[in-house]
């Protein structure tokens, strides 16, 4: 499977895909390990089941069940990456969630390019939503064209999305935006920097993502090594989960490698993270 040039330009204009149906046929299997690694890795606050209070969150999450590991590898699902980014691109790491209630607008990157002193990176986001969702029961809501970086219209919101009420006398809920409504088995795929939100979901909302981006040029892997550290705040000693890289043939090992190879210092960051939670002495 490959994007056609029509698709890939609809992309760069507008900043997301919809693929009706494209994982139909295993939404099945693939909602039941879903089931299974939130039985077995808990989730929830505490490693508790998910009590619906709160957002549970697992990352890495398809890393957990050789089944969703196996995903990576599928020709649908390997195509789609591979015409946005290249043979090589870098998978970096899913995660899997029983969402609560909204989400407020929000980019998924560094908008303001701090991290590198110049624009924000390129991901791509494939996000699989397991129940079905509608413009007011949880389902995305993206703002095309909202990913241009230094763009007039993509900057003015950056400013204002978060305090819509007071600029512009409306709710989060009331941006005009598209909602992207689906059922088990379609694929969501968009860039990372495209403004997004959901509203009025239930407590109970099962959506797993998956997260990519093109190899890293030489001069660029310091900021691969900076987005590994993010992962110290989840307390994992790699950014892939076992069953990723025990399954893992020379093909998926292309999408992997350039994150094992620097991920070194990981170990250290998720020391220094513990630390930063410890109670402070009571002397």
């Amino acid at each position: 499977m490959r994007l056609t040039p029509q698709q890939l330009a609809y992309m760069d204009a507008f900043g997301v895909l919809i693929f009706p149906g494209l994982l139909e046929d295993d939404i099945g299997r693939i909602t039941a390990e879903f089931e299974s690694v939130f039985a077995t890795q808990g989730g929830g606050h505490g490693g508790k089941p998910h009590d619906g209070t709160a957002r549970s969150c697992i990352v890495p999450f398809i890393d957990q069940n050789e089944y969703l590991s196996s995903l990576i590898d599928d020709e649908r699902v390997e195509g789609i990456f591979t015409s946005l980014m290249g043979e090589d691109f870098n998978y970096i790491g899913s995660d899997g969630n029983f969402y609560v209630g909204n989400t407020n607008w929000h980019s998924d990157t560094d908008w303001s390019g701090k991290m590198r002193g110049k624009p924000p990176r390129l991901f791509y986001k494939m996000a699989l939503y397991l129940d079905p969702v509608t413009r007011d029961s949880g389902a995305l809501r993206v703002i095309p064209g909202s990913q241009h970086y230094g763009d007039r219209y993509a900057e003015t919101l950056q400013e204002h999305l978060r305090t819509a009420p007071d600029d512009w006398g409306i709710t989060g809920a009331q941006v005009p935006a598209v909602a992207l409504e689906s059922l088990p088995g379609d694929v969501v795929v968009f860039n990372q920097n495209t403004k997004h939100s959901a509203w009025g979901g239930s407590n109970r909302r099962r959506m797993f993502t998956i997260n990519t981006t093109a190899r890293y040029s030489d001069a660029d892997l310091p900021y691969l090594r900076h987005e590994i550290s993010a992962f110290a705040r989840f307390w994992v000693d790699s950014i892939y989960g076992p069953a990723m890289t025990s399954t893992a043939g020379p093909r998926r090992m292309v999408h992997l490698r350039q994150a094992l190879d620097n991920q070194g210092h990981l170990a250290a960051e998720v020391l220094k993270a513990k630390e930063a939670t410890k109670e402070p002495s009571r002397g």
